[in-house]
């Protein structure tokens, strides 16, 4: 599969170039348009227990498509939900990739997701504890809400970023849940909730503008109206 990106950073769309018979997995709803001669099939990926995990725990579709090329190959769009970038991220054997709820968009042949616990304090950060797992040879495409920051941390460095940032990482990394500020009643009234620290080395994935806020923003208003 090769991929080519347009519309970034703000609209972005991922077309995704199939080889003869090969087939891409596709987020229920992600699929913008294909060329005449494809075949999709809507499953659950892995039964009707894994597609009830992947709906309610980790944010993505009940259904997903499986996009398959016809022997001459073909071509199929793929976009994010919310306005924003779109990245290709490898994803190697030995070095597992979790992805947060709601960013994944597709994945190569050879790459497979399955919904993962990321840990029971991360519930308590707001943001659900659970994603999917990517792991295999090929790559997964994400998407991000506005735009996609990189950060490759070294051997012991850390940064800490607020959860609702954070897109994907290496799951071989070392990450823990902190409140934001010094005491709860703080970090309640701030509104900056939880924050993780990342230890490297390893890449943690980005997006500059935070889905939750538009969520607490677009509540809010609706409440006024």
């Amino acid at each position: 599969m090769e991929i080519q990106l347009r519309h970034t950073p703000s609209f972005g769309v991922a077309r995704l170039l199939l080889a003869g018979n090969e087939p891409v997995t596709v987020q229920g709803g992600a699929l913008m348009a294909y060329s005449a001669a494809m075949t999709v099939d809507a499953n659950t990926n892995g039964g009707v227990l894994a597609g009830l995990k992947r709906s309610v725990l980790s944010g993505e579709s009940f259904f997903v498509s499986t996009v398959t090329a016809p022997p001459q190959g073909g071509w199929a769009d793929v976009v994010g939900t919310l306005p924003g970038d779109i990245i290709a991220l490898p994803i190697t054997a030995g070095r597992d990739q979790f992805i947060t709820r709601g960013s994944w968009v597709a994945n190569s042949y050879g790459v497979s997701t399955e919904t993962k616990w990321a840990g029971a304090r991360n519930l308590i950060g707001g943001e659900g504890g659970f994603g999917l797992r990517a792991f295999g040879e090929g790559q997964a495409l994400v998407s991000v809400y506005g735009a996609l920051d990189v950060m490759d941390l070294g051997p012991g460095e850390q940064v800490i970023i607020d959860t609702g940032h954070v897109v994907s990482y290496d799951m071989g990394m070392s990450v823990e849940l902190r409140q934001s500020s010094s005491s709860l009643w703080r970090t309640v009234k701030s509104g900056e909730g939880f924050v993780f620290l990342f230890t490297g080395p390893g890449r943690v994935l980005l997006q500059s503008r935070n889905p939750r806020d538009l969520n607490a923003y677009i509540t809010s208003h609706s409440a006024n109206s």
